[in-house]
């Protein structure tokens, strides 16, 4: 899957880098939402971490107020805050716009289960320092290609912006310090539903009129959902300037994207497409799978100023990511594994006496340096036993030197997959294998 990504990251310009796994915690707090907040993995100060703890805390039992004295630092919740910081602490080394993939792990203090992990590998590509609407255009067509050449059966690229989430929002009554409230409760829509986000609303304090146009929203997200409603749409926007925008933005993504051959099956518009983080501001993106037992198994967006936090300003990025544990989950469901996944060891050579050791390691060498997968057996063990681990390890060719070999200066060349066999002199195997 990595190698898979890799290729599709490099095809198309980035780089990788690799960032520490925690940072500081003031850096990745108010980045991720209200309950993103509140799933970041902090990391207790060295030493006697309660010698400067908030004494009045600590007796209140306020574990909220205490983490400030007593945890700095905190695991890294995504990659794309510590691209950030990376991005301003290099800005002077590097060429803008700037193209960089990661695969690395992250943290979060999610409760475990079906497509939730407290440990998890995203794999990013970001571009930061253009403001293109090519640069999503990039990406959708990498989310494409990537989960194609994975085999991901049934996927839907999901696509809104968040400028038109605002005006939607303010259509109907919510205010700007209300936003980020009514997203994150938007954001949960297929989970609980309406009436559930209708519940959350209410609990979160917006006006009974919020919750009943909320209704209205739902019915506009089913009818896009047929056919994109583009005169509907501008009209909910009600004349914003930013939001007729992000339509305009949305609906050229959309068809540049197919005229790339990206299939009108495999994107469509949500409206209501919310992405709970705080700092996306234009596009947002999630692919989804039908039936799949897991949630969106990618996500991404743009966002103006995420560099902003490190004192510069003005750099607006977009960037996704693959979750890889997630992918893994529906390949799993779906026993959708590509075959090259399972086409296993190149060449596996069996040992019969130490003497012969140092032709098996030169040949093992040679055949190696020819790009082939190459595994010498660590001991001189029964060859029954030894075809066996060459079986289970799917090896494609095996090479065995015993004693007439040897005087020959050849090896025996067994063909794993037809049966057939035969002795080849040792110059000439790397020739017979790459032929």
């Amino acid at each position: 899957m990595f190698d898979t990504l890799r290729d599709v990251f490099e095809r198309h310009g980035f780089v990788p880098i690799q960032t520490p796994s925690f940072e500081n915690l003031s850096t990745l707090t108010g980045k991720y939402g209200e309950e993103g907040d509140q799933l970041i993995f902090k990391i207790l100060n060295n030493g006697d971490y309660l010698a400067k703890a908030d004494e009045g805390a600590l007796a209140a039992k306020d574990s909220k107020g205490l983490t400030a004295s007593i945890s700095k630092k905190a695991l890294r919740y995504d990659l794309t805050v510590p691209f950030a910081r990376f991005v301003v602490m290099n800005r002077n080394d590097l060429t803008f716009p700037f193209r960089r993939y990661q695969i690395q792990n992250v943290w979060r203090g999610d409760r475990p289960g079906k497509g939730r992990y407290q440990e998890f590998t995203q794999c990013d590509c970001d571009i930061i320092g253009s403001e293109s609407t090519l640069c999503e255009l990039d990406l959708v067509q990498i989310f494409d290609e990537a989960l194609t050449a994975l085999g991901v059966p049934g996927y839907r690229i999901v696509v809104n912006d968040r400028r038109i989430l605002q005006a939607l929002a303010g259509s109907i009554g919510v205010n700007e310090d209300q936003f980020q409230d009514w997203t994150v409760a938007v954001d949960k829509l297929d989970k609980v539903g309406v009436e559930g986000v209708i519940r959350e609303l209410a609990d979160r304090g917006l006006s009974e009129g919020v919750q009943e146009a909320m209704k209205g929203l739902v019915t506009l997200r089913a009818s896009n959902a047929e056919g994109i409603q583009w005169e509907e749409l501008a009209r909910r926007c009600d004349g914003r300037a930013e939001a007729e925008q992000g339509l305009e933005d949305m609906r050229a993504l959309l068809e540049r994207a197919q005229a790339m051959g990206v299939k009108p099956e495999s994107i469509r518009i949500d409206p209501l497409l919310a992405r709970g983080l705080d700092y996306y501001t234009g596009a947002i993106f999630e692919v989804v799978v039908d039936s799949a037992p897991v949630g969106s198994i990618c996500g991404g967006g743009r966002y103006a100023d995420l560099t902003g936090i490190f004192g510069w300003e003005g750099m607006s990025g977009v960037g996704i990511s693959f979750g890889a544990d997630r992918i893994e989950d529906v390949l799993n469901h779906f026993d959708a594994w590509p075959e090259l996944v399972n086409r296993g060891l190149d060449v596996m050579i069996l040992r019969m006496s130490d003497q012969t050791l140092s032709s098996e390691l030169a040949l093992a060498k040679e055949l190696r340096e020819a790009g082939l997968g190459v595994e010498v057996y660590p001991e001189t063990a029964k060859l029954k036993k030894q075809f066996k681990y060459a079986d289970d390890r799917r090896a494609r060719w095996v090479l065995l030197q015993g004693e007439e070999e040897a005087a020959t200066q050849s090896f025996s060349l067994k063909n794993m997959s037809d049966g057939t066999q035969r002795v080849i002199p040792a110059s000439a195997v790397r020739a017979h294998l790459l032929g």
